[in-house]
């Protein structure tokens, strides 16, 4: 399974391209309940704060849904352009310097689950923060991917 880049965020087209990965010890199901349960993300990812919905019903993601969170302590404004459960989920992200497409792969394995994300960006701010920090993304993802493990090992949630 590949992520289905649109041409404008290809990884060769962007600056910025970051790829994590993880396994989980639970089916895709449990950790793409709690990947798509946006609203929840502050609860157990610290890098996620203010989410509101635009358009779909909180607290889940779904095709078409638009909202807007605080990442990296940017507001940005998202809509969920690729959604099949529960194998695949993609966003584009808009905020001040920043032009992002963020895509997960769930893949069934004997042991659960392997969950993979891919974020590529465009803009001033996104070169500017590779730049000044030039692994951060990469660690705040794979503290999202560890955190949406310890969840999806619980279960699916309420």
């Amino acid at each position: 399974m590949d992520i289905r880049w649109p041409e404008r965020y290809e990884p060769s087209r962007c600056a910025i391209h970051v790829r994590n990965e993880i396994l989980i010890p639970a089916p895709p199901g449990p950790a793409f309940a709690w990947l798509i349960r946006a609203a929840w993300w502050p609860r157990w990812y610290p890098n996620a704060r203010d989410v509101v919905f635009f358009e779909g019903e909180p607290p889940d993601l779904k095709m078409g849904t638009r909202f807007r969170w605080k990442t990296f302590g940017i507001a940005i404004e998202a809509r969920v352009l690729e959604f099949e459960p529960p194998s695949r989920i993609a966003w584009d992200a808009r905020g001040l310097g920043v032009d992002a497409w963020h895509a997960w792969l769930l893949e069934p394995t004997p042991e659960g689950c392997r969950v993979v994300t891919e974020e590529t960006q465009r803009g001033w701010l996104s070169r500017l923060n590779s730049l000044v920090f030039p692994h951060r993304m990469f660690r705040w993802h794979q503290n999202w991917l560890e955190g949406l493990r310890e969840q999806a090992t619980k279960g699916a949630p309420p």
